[in-house]
């Protein structure tokens, strides 16, 4: 187990360190690493895959925290917005936790598959949509909300790969959408953690130390790096040539794909 706890410390820092620098949630790192690792510890192979999800959004559910504190604290969160959008996120969420759960393991392999490629991409060609419109009412936030809510818990993200494109489509400056979509990252964790513990609860061939789909050393482990880490990237990320950073993480990202998708 010490080897495994190591591997945990250093995936908290690596995973902190990259959300501070890039502004982009650890999950994306976190979930094929702790699959790897998970069938490195021999646990059963149906479930690693949604414990992987939970274990990363129960990590993002702590780390999202600092950031939430640091953007409110600048004013730059719009919270009628986190208002609106909230009741969708937190149906999308809990139901995609569900959902997850009746899913084959291998639709869920594949679908985090393909959003790596989306996400490193969009990184890759800095994509920014151009604006077209104002935030639709709250019918329509939630229906977005909910979109995203599902798909977030689907690839054990906070969700701001999906959240900022959208609300830079709708007219919000960049700034802010980066704070509010940290203010909508905290619940989409918050709920697909608690999602995934509950759809798990009663499977009987997780792992000792489980919380339903949530590993709990893991999980412990990792919050408790990432959060100092974290800072780090963010200050450096002031000083350091982020788009070419990007870019070398986008090629990760695409190692990393093509690495899951090979097995």
């Amino acid at each position: 187990m010490s080897i495994y706890l190591a591997y945990y410390l250093a995936m908290g820092l690596l995973s902190g360190f990259i959300a501070g620098l890039l502004g982009v949630g650890g999950g994306l790192i976190l979930v094929p690493l702790l699959v790897w690792l998970f069938s490195m510890q021999g646990f059963a192979h149906e479930s690693n895959m949604l414990m992987a999800l939970g274990t990363s959004l129960g990590v993002i559910s702590i780390t999202a925290i600092s950031s939430v504190r640091a953007h409110h604290a600048h004013g730059a969160v719009n919270w009628n917005t986190v208002k609106h959008i909230l009741p969708g996120i937190l149906f999308g969420t809990l139901f995609g936790a569900w959902l997850a759960s009746k899913l084959p393991n291998t639709f869920l392999h594949h679908f985090f598959i393909a959003f790596l490629f989306y996400a490193a991409t969009q990184m890759l060609l800095n994509f920014k949509p151009k604006a077209h419109r104002n935030l639709p009412g709250y019918l329509g936030m939630s229906s977005v909300g909910s979109i995203i809510g599902i798909v977030s818990s689907w690839v054990g993200i906070g969700g701001g790969t999906l959240s900022i494109p959208f609300m830079l489509w709708c007219n919000v400056k960049l700034h802010q959408a980066i704070a509010t979509s940290a203010a909508i990252g905290f619940p989409i964790a918050v709920a697909g953690a608690l999602g995934y513990v509950f759809t798990g609860w009663s499977v009987s061939h997780l792992p000792a130390y489980s919380a339903g789909y949530v590993y709990l050393p893991a999980f412990a482990t990792i919050a408790s790096t990432s959060i100092f880490t974290a800072p780090i990237g963010a200050r450096l990320a002031h000083r350091l040539p982020v788009n070419v950073l990007k870019r070398l993480f986008a090629a990760l990202l695409y190692a990393l794909g093509i690495k899951m998708l090979l097995g």
